[in-house]
């Protein structure tokens, strides 16, 4: 099995961190989808990581479809709950919350890659206004203990904990802790993990 991508990606991160928890082998390939000799638009169409090549040669994209086939392999430990569906489907919905924030916060780091009389206010703000409602909300799931937070790692935790790297890398909302202490409780127990560890983004 083989990941392509970058761990600047929090995206990447996520299915590198499901792979290490599950203990499946796989080679990381570093590439990043902008590069000129990039070699991901020959996997994926779109031109996205992270992308994963099975061992049948199969290519898969989008980050929550490859959590979703790793689930559907059966390696454990399971990322989601086998016996309630419906408890499966709200943490799917929280963990595509935190990849929502994680794609606010990135298009934030591609306008801010522009010249700066390019920049949009607009955008920045908008996006901003996005992650910090998106925090709000992650917040208040963490606080309940019940689809975050609740001591059994889940796909949900490792997509936050993934945004969290994300924005604290990019620095995108510098004070996004203050008055978040369930989040920081979750980043905390989440970056002593040693899957979080090995994946941890090189410095920007």
């Amino acid at each position: 099995m083989k990941l392509i991508g970058s761990y600047t990606s929090p995206f990447v991160r996520k299915i590198s961190v499901i792979l290490l928890e599950k203990g499946i082998v796989f080679e990381f390939v570093n590439d990043a989808p902008y590069g000129p000799d990039s070699q991901v638009s020959r996997h994926n169409p779109l031109g996205k990581v992270p992308t994963l090549i099975d061992d049948e040669q199969q290519a898969w994209f989008d980050s929550s479809i490859i959590a979703q086939f790793l689930e559907l392999r059966g390696d454990a430990p399971a990322m989601l709950p086998q016996d309630d569906a419906w408890l499966a489907l709200h943490i799917r919905q929280v963990e595509r919350l935190a990849d929502g924030v994680s794609d606010c916060a990135s298009i934030i780091v591609r306008e801010k890659l522009r010249a700066p009389e390019q920049q949009s206010t607009e955008v920045l703000t908008r996006h901003r206004e996005k992650i910090l409602r998106g925090l709000d909300q992650l917040e208040a799931i963490a606080a309940q203990g019940r689809l975050l937070n609740n001591g059994t790692l889940n796909l949900a935790d490792i997509a936050t904990g993934c945004m969290i790297g994300y924005i604290n890398l990019r620095h995108v909302v510098p004070n996004w802790c203050v008055d978040r202490p369930a989040l920081i409780k979750l980043a905390e127990q989440l970056f002593q993990r040693e899957s979080f560890a090995r994946t941890a983004p090189p410095a920007a």
